[in-house]
């Protein structure tokens, strides 16, 4: 199943660069000194350890959080310079966890998607993207359940709807194929290629290297704040690389019918 190529008035809004971040917590350095790129028709995987940085990389580059210091710019403008309509109209985000206060349906969590287009052409558009959200993550069933009766898979999955309602040209994703199955984590990922593939460009955070290697066109890895490289796949996922990064002795073996970096720790061996 596809998806119908981005809605959004900014035919550049998938390209976004990012220069000499530095993102200070009370006077500690999250991120130190990170450049990178997002280019349009590109999946762009953020991996390394706990606490290396992805998510606040991630905020930053959804504008959420403002730089200490580093330049961030999008569609050709900094990304200051931005309204918060323009940016939900051109990017949408996915957090880890999205919280649902009052008692709103699937449908109506997935409507929300909808609300940066109020008042412009695109808003005649919303049933229809609502409709395909809902077709496109499996949630066509469910659209009159309550949102927190859902399961935490069940939830996700209504999330990313309202993400896909919104059609923007970007997609960012916190770590979105943590609370599902096998079968719905590659649902999600093959989304998000789709996505990139028709024109637009995604950022996910993924903590499965499996996943990253399988979906992703390059691949970001940080620890401790930093870009640690910035690739290819099977460029980036090295075992000497990665068995430092995550402190763990890690083997990078090429899958025997694809050639997809297969990630696979060091265990002891037992008996």
């Amino acid at each position: 199943m596809g998806m119908r190529p981005a809605v959004t008035p900014m035919p550049d809004a998938a390209e976004l660069r990012v220069e000499r971040l530095r993102i200070l917590r009370d006077g500690r350095p999250i991120l130190t000194d990170v450049t990178i790129t997002v280019r349009a028709g590109e999946l762009l995987a953020l991996v390394g350890p706990n606490g290396a940085g992805k998510s606040t990389l991630l905020g930053a580059i959804c504008g959420d959080l403002a730089p200490t210091c580093g330049d961030i710019t999008f569609a050709s403008r900094p990304l200051s310079r931005w309204s918060p309509v323009e940016l939900a109209r051109a990017r949408a985000m996915l957090p880890q966890r999205t919280t649902v206060s009052f008692p709103f349906t699937v449908a109506e969590v997935v409507a929300m998607g909808r609300a940066p287009w109020a008042g412009t052409p695109y808003a005649d558009e919303d049933a229809v993207a609502i409709a395909e959200a809902l077709r496109l993550t499996g949630m066509e069933s469910l659209t009159g359940r309550v949102f927190a009766a859902l399961s935490g898979g069940e939830q996700a999955r209504a999330a990313l709807a309202r993400v896909l309602a919104q059609r923007t040209g970007m997609l960012l994703l916190d770590e979105p194929t943590a609370a599902l199955d096998l079968h719905h984590q590659e649902l999600v990922l093959t989304l998000a290629r789709d996505h990139a593939r028709q024109g637009g460009s995604v950022v996910v955070v993924l903590h499965d290297l499996g996943l990253a290697a399988a979906y992703a066109d390059r691949i970001a890895l940080l620890a401790g704040g930093r870009l640690v490289a910035d690739g290819r796949p099977g460029e980036v996922l090295t075992g000497d690389r990665l068995s430092e990064v995550y402190q763990h002795e890690v083997e990078v073996l090429p899958h025997p019918r694809t050639g997809v970096p297969l990630v696979v720790p060091v265990r002891p061996t037992v008996g």
